[in-house]
C-alpha cells in the first residue's frame, strides 16, 4: 500500500519544509487553498445579512492567512532559489491569486456583510482596532472596483492580473540580465588598484567556470568595489554600462524591459481611471500619509533645494582631484573612484580598513545585544529546515523566557538569487481560536560570503543594511497585535513603513554599539576609537549628493504616476527632465535606470518611492529622542517597542508617532543627522 504524502506547502503544524519543496508541489498546493477558501467564502456570504466579528471577520481572516502563508513560501523561494522550474509554476499560478483576490475585493456579498456590520446596534461594542479593520476592507473594497459595473469589473481583473505578470517578468528579465553577464579578465595589469579580497573572489568565480584569470559579475559584493578601487578607468566604464543598460535594449534585447515598463504604466493609468481617479498616483495615496502628489513633489523639491549647495560643493571637490587623477570631466563612471580618493585623502581611512572590521559573528551578536538592552528580548541560533546551507535561523525570546519570533538570515549573494536586501513575512501573528501564532520572518541580503575559512566580512554599507532589513524584521516580529489584518507591517501606510527601518541604521553610528560589533581580520583587535571617529567625521561625506540621488529616483517616480502621459512611450526623456531640474552628477544619456527600477515596476513603491526620504523624518525624529535621553534608555526602548513596534497597523502611523515622540514630527533631525545644516 503506497504511503499517503502531504504537499509540504500545505502542512501547517511546522515551519516550512524548504528542502521538501518540489516544484510540481505548487499548482497543487494553490489549487487547494483556493479551493477550500472558495468553499469557506461560501459559508461566510450566508452570514452576511446578520454579520457579527465572529461569524464573519474572523472566518476572513483565516482564510487570507492560509493562502498568504501558502504563497509567501512560493514566492520567497522564486526570489532566492530561482530556477527555470519553479519560475514556471510560480508564473503559471501568479494568475490564480491575482484573479482570486480580484474577485473577493468584488464579492458584493462579502462587501455587503462588512456594511451591514456597522449598521449594528452592537458594532459600537467593537474595539477600535476592529473598527479599524472594518473601515480598511471597506476602503479595499472601493478600491478593488466594487461600485464598478460587471463589465469594468472583468476588465479591471484583467488589468490587475496582467500587471502581476508583467512585475513577475519585469523582475526575471532583470536577474536573467544579471545572470548573464560576466567580464573575464586575463591581464593583471587591467587589475591595478583592486583590493586583494575581491581578486580572489574573481579568480575563484574563474576557475568555477574553468577558466583563468579573474571573472568579474555585476552582484553588488562585486561591483561596487571595483567602480570604487579600479585605477583602470576603461575597465570601470565598461562595469559600469554593464550595470547602468542591464534588462534594457542595450544589453540583451530578448530581456529588455522597455515594454514592460511601457505596459505597466499605461494599464497602472487604467486601473486608476476606471475607478474614478485621475492619475495612479492619486489612487495610491488613498492609503497613505500623504494626502497628494503635489503635497510629496513640495517635500520633495524642498529638500532637493535644501540638499543642492551641498552637493555643488560635493561636486567641485570631485572636481579638484579629478584634474590630479588627469580627468578632465568627470564621469559616472569616475565617482565612486574618486569619491574614496578623496576620503582617504580627507579622512585619512578607506572603506578597505573598515571592512577589515567587521566580521560577521561580532556584526551579529552586536545587532543581538543591542536590542536585548533596548527591547529585553533575546536572540538564539536555532536549526530548522532551510533552502540553501548559507542560511541560518534565528529564535527570539522575550524577558519571561516565552517564544515570540523567529527568522531565517540569508545574507550572501549568489547566482539566481535576486539582488537587493529585503524583509517578508514567512508567518503572521495572529489569534484564531484561542490558538496564537509565532510570528516569522525572511531577512535577505546579498553581502560577500565566507572564504578561505574566515567569516565573512562586511563593509560599514553592508552593516547599515543588515541593521535597516533587522528594523523591519522586528516591526513584523515584535507586534503585540494578535488581529491578523493589521498584526506586525500588515496595514501601516507605505510611506511609513520605513521608519522601525531607518530608525535601526542611526546605532551604526554609535561608537558604545560599534566597539563590541568589530575585529580585526589579522590582529582580532577591536577597531581603534581614533579610526571610528574618522567614520563620524566622514558621515556625511557627499551626504549633498547622495540625497540629490534619492530625490531625483522619488520624483521620477511619483511624476511618472502623476503627470507622465503612457502614450508618449518617452519615460526616458521624462527621467532626463527630472535629472535637468535636480542632478549635479550627469548620467550618460545611454544610462537605462528605469530599466532596473524594481522598486516601482516589481515591487510595492510605485507612486511610493518618496517614502523613504518621508520615513526618515519620522525615524530621524524619533530617535533624536533616544539621542536626548541615551540610547540604552530600556524606558525610551520599551515605549518605542510599545507605540510603535508592537502597534503595528492597528492604528494610523501618524497616531503611533505622535503616541511615542509627544508631538507631530519636525524635518529638523533628519537635516541635522544628514549633514545638511551645516558643514
Amino acid at each position: 500500500m503506497e504511503k499517503f504524502i502531504i504537499n509540504p506547502l500545505l502542512n501547517r503544524d511546522t515551519l516550512p519544509s524548504f528542502s521538501k519543496i518540489k516544484h510540481d508541489h505548487i499548482t497543487s498546493a494553490v489549487d487547494t487553498i483556493i479551493t477550500e477558501n472558495k468553499q469557506a467564502i461560501n459559508q461566510i456570504e450566508l452570514n452576511s445579512a446578520d454579520p457579527s466579528w465572529e461569524n464573519f471577520v474572523v472566518p476572513l481572516e483565516i482564510i487570507d492567512e492560509k493562502l498568504s502563508r501558502v504563497w509567501s513560501q512560493i514566492g520567497h523561494l522564486n526570489s532566492v532559489v530561482n530556477s527555470e522550474e519553479l519560475r514556471k509554476e510560480y508564473n503559471k499560478n501568479l494568475g490564480k491569486i491575482s484573479l482570486y483576490y480580484s474577485e473577493l475585493a468584488q464579492n458584493l456579498k462579502i462587501f455587503t456583510g462588512f456594511k451591514n456590520l456597522t449598521l449594528k446596534k452592537n458594532y459600537s461594542k467593537l474595539s477600535v482596532i476592529q473598527k479599524k479593520i472594518v473601515n480598511d476592507e471597506l476602503v479595499g473594497f472601493k478600491l478593488g472596483g466594487i461600485d464598478l459595473s460587471t463589465k469594468k469589473q472583468n476588465t479591471f481583473k484583467e488589468i490587475k492580473s496582467t500587471l502581476s505578470k508583467l512585475s513577475a517578468k519585469f523582475e526575471e528579465n532583470l536577474l536573467d540580465s544579471v545572470n548573464a553577464f560576466n567580464l573575464h579578465i586575463t591581464s593583471k595589469d587591467i587589475l591595478s588598484g583592486l583590493p586583494t579580497n575581491i581578486l580572489k573572489s574573481a579568480q575563484l568565480k574563474a576557475n568555477e567556470n574553468k577558466k583563468k584569470g579573474w571573472l568579474f559579475t555585476l552582484d553588488f559584493p562585486t561591483y561596487i568595489p571595483l567602480m570604487q578601487y579600479a585605477d583602470n578607468r576603461q575597465l570601470r566604464q565598461d562595469m559600469y554600462y554593464a550595470y547602468a543598460t542591464k534588462a534594457s535594449e542595450l544589453s540583451n534585447k530578448k530581456l529588455d524591459n522597455t515594454s514592460h515598463i511601457n505596459e505597466i504604466l499605461k494599464l497602472k493609468l487604467q486601473l486608476a481611471n476606471i475607478l474614478g481617479f485621475d492619475d495612479y498616483a492619486s489612487m495610491s495615496l488613498t492609503t497613505k500619509m500623504a494626502k497628494s502628489s503635489d503635497q510629496i513633489i513640495q517635500f520633495l523639491n524642498n529638500l532637493a533645494r535644501k540638499a543642492k549647495p551641498f552637493a555643488t560643493k560635493d561636486m567641485h571637490d570631485l572636481e579638484e582631484i579629478g584634474a590630479r587623477y588627469n580627468i578632465n570631466k568627470i564621469e559616472a563612471w569616475d565617482i565612486a573612484y574618486l569619491s574614496e580618493k578623496i576620503k582617504i585623502e580627507k579622512f585619512n581611512f578607506s572603506d578597505l580598513d573598515i571592512k577589515n572590521y567587521f566580521p560577521k559573528p561580532k556584526v551579529l551578536n552586536g545587532l543581538f545585544n543591542l536590542v536585548r538592552r533596548l527591547y529585553g528580548i533575546t536572540i538564539t541560533r536555532a536549526k530548522t529546515d532551510v533552502w540553501h546551507k548559507d542560511v541560518e535561523f534565528y529564535e527570539i525570546h522575550n524577558q519571561r523566557h516565552k517564544l515570540i519570533g523567529q527568522f531565517y538570515l540569508d545574507l550572501y549573494a549568489r547566482k539566481n538569487k535576486r539582488g537587493g536586501a529585503w524583509m517578508d513575512e514567512a508567518i503572521s501573528k495572529f489569534n484564531f481560536n484561542g490558538f496564537e501564532s509565532i510570528p516569522a520572518a525572511y531577512l535577505t541580503c546579498n553581502f560577500s560570503s565566507p572564504s578561505r575559512g574566515r567569516p565573512a566580512y562586511f563593509t560599514h554599507d553592508e552593516v547599515i543594511t543588515l541593521f535597516h532589513e533587522f528594523g523591519h524584521g522586528l516591526h513584523h516580529l515584535l507586534t503585540d497585535i494578535t488581529h491578523y489584518s493589521v498584526a506586525g507591517i500588515k496595514s501601516v501606510e507605505w510611506d511609513a513603513v520605513e521608519l522601525p527601518s531607518q530608525f535601526m541604521e542611526n546605532f551604526c553610528w554609535e561608537w558604545s554599539v560599534i566597539k563590541d560589533m568589530t575585529e580585526h581580520v589579522d590582529t582580532k583587535k577591536t577597531m581603534p576609537k581614533i579610526l571610528f571617529n574618522k567614520m563620524i567625521e566622514a558621515k556625511n561625506f557627499q551626504s549633498g549628493l547622495q540625497t540629490l540621488r534619492q530625490v531625483e529616483f522619488a520624483l521620477f517616480d511619483i511624476t511618472l504616476h502623476s503627470s507622465y502621459k503612457p502614450a508618449s512611450g518617452k519615460f526616458l526623456a521624462h527621467l532626463e527632465k527630472i535629472r535637468a531640474s535636480i542632478a549635479i552628477v550627469k548620467a550618460p544619456n545611454w544610462n537605462r535606470f528605469p530599466h532596473s527600477f524594481s522598486h516601482i515596476f516589481a515591487g510595492g513603491y510605485a507612486a511610493g518611492y518618496y517614502s523613504y526620504k518621508w520615513a526618515e523624518v519620522l525615524s530621524a525624529d524619533a530617535y533624536s529622542l533616544f539621542e536626548e535621553t541615551g540610547i540604552f534608555s530600556k524606558k525610551i526602548g520599551n515605549k518605542f517597542k510599545n507605540e510603535i513596534l508592537g502597534r503595528g497597523g492597528s492604528r494610523p502611523a501618524i497616531k503611533s508617532f505622535e503616541a511615542f515622540r509627544g508631538r507631530k514630527p519636525k524635518i529638523d533631525a533628519l537635516l541635522k543627522h544628514s549633514g545638511l545644516t551645516s558643514r
